[in-house]
């Protein structure tokens, strides 16, 4: 399953890549680009929905008890990582520009994974029904949460912040985003069996979406002059910010469910679901609060830092399991030594 999921990962960061080179040759303009915008609306509503059907109510119930483990995630996703987004930027703006810091800080201010987080918690052997509580509830609480973190850090100095449009991103969120998934949730009785009979089209629609997306906001940007903006240098730095950044939020995960006394399956859920940040809900709200001309740097970071989480987080997932092993086998001898 690992190996099959590496893979997964491995195609589509090929296509992610190869769609921004489309957007960068070729972008869409004119008349092209008003179809790709429609085209684009009815993705996310349709891959909002997938994601919204595909919860069930009885992994809502089975994960929502754990309270603790959901109050940490949530102080991990919306108060300690815009707080380091809130402490690193303005060292990030002489470091690599103001449009890419604003970038690193909206992504720190998304709500995190729900696929993946999932599916890396399943690999490690961890808590999964609250695993899938916990990483649905981030993009829930994300849709109305991170436009409000994003005014508070950069107040009104970005482009759809100001107090009166910061009320109409919102409700532009919700009609795209939260609609669809609650929706989609509601038809789950309807729809719900045929989708886990067809998971692979599932996740090739839900790829698929998240692909057409980046291309139309990839391609007003690079229309509005984005690779004259951002060096190779920047690009460098960007890299290594989003790999510092990474590793302070992982080693702060283990070590905060360790201090706190959870056990090794609810370490696992708090570490893949309190250290991801959400590339399908980050593309399109991007869409809503950012000018045409700045969503690209804007999702540059989060590109980055979405590739960087899932290579950490794929060796992560076949690490704890080994671990696991070990101390099995170490706890089966120490009776065997002592008896000697």
């Amino acid at each position: 399953m690992a190996a099959k999921l590496h893979l997964l990962f491995d195609r589509f960061t090929l296509s992610l890549v190869a769609v921004v080179a489309a957007a960068s040759f070729f972008p869409a303009h004119g008349q092209g680009a008003v179809v790709f915008e429609w085209i684009t609306t009815f993705a996310i509503a349709l891959l909002f929905f997938l994601h919204g059907a595909k919860l069930s109510r009885q992994a809502i119930i089975a994960g929502a008890m754990h309270w603790r483990l959901h109050a940490l995630i949530f102080v991990w996703t919306f108060v300690v990582f815009p707080l380091l987004g809130w402490a690193a930027y303005p060292v990030l703006v002489p470091l690599v520009g103001e449009p890419l810091a604003v970038g690193v800080v909206y992504l720190c201010v998304l709500p995190g994974t729900v696929q993946s987080a999932i599916a890396f918690t399943s690999i490690a052997r961890g808590n999964v029904p609250a695993a899938v509580c916990a990483a649905s509830a981030s993009s829930l609480i994300g849709i109305l949460i991170t436009p409000v973190l994003l005014r508070l850090i950069l107040g009104t100095d970005t482009s759809a912040l100001s107090n009166s449009a910061l009320i109409t991103a919102i409700e532009k969120i919700s009609l795209q985003i939260l609609l669809p998934f609650v929706v989609g949730h509601l038809a789950r009785p309807l729809i719900g069996r045929w989708m886990d009979a067809h998971r692979k089209l599932v996740l090739t629609v839900d790829r698929s979406s998240i692909l057409l997306v980046v291309y139309t906001a990839f391609s007003e940007s690079v229309v509005g002059g984005l690779w004259k903006k951002v060096d190779a240098v920047s690009l460098g730095w960007l890299v290594a910010v989003c790999c510092v950044l990474l590793a302070v939020v992982l080693v702060g995960n283990m070590w905060s469910t360790r201090r706190l006394g959870f056990g090794r399956a609810d370490e696992i859920t708090i570490v893949f679901c309190g250290s991801k940040k959400s590339l399908a809900t980050g593309v399109p709200m991007a869409g809503v609060l950012f000018g045409a001309s700045a969503v690209g740097p804007v999702l540059l970071p989060l590109m980055i830092f979405h590739q960087i989480q899932l290579m950490v987080c794929a060796m992560l997932a076949q690490r704890y399991p080994r671990a696991e092993e070990g101390d099995d086998i170490a706890q089966a001898k120490r009776p065997a030594t002592q008896a000697r």
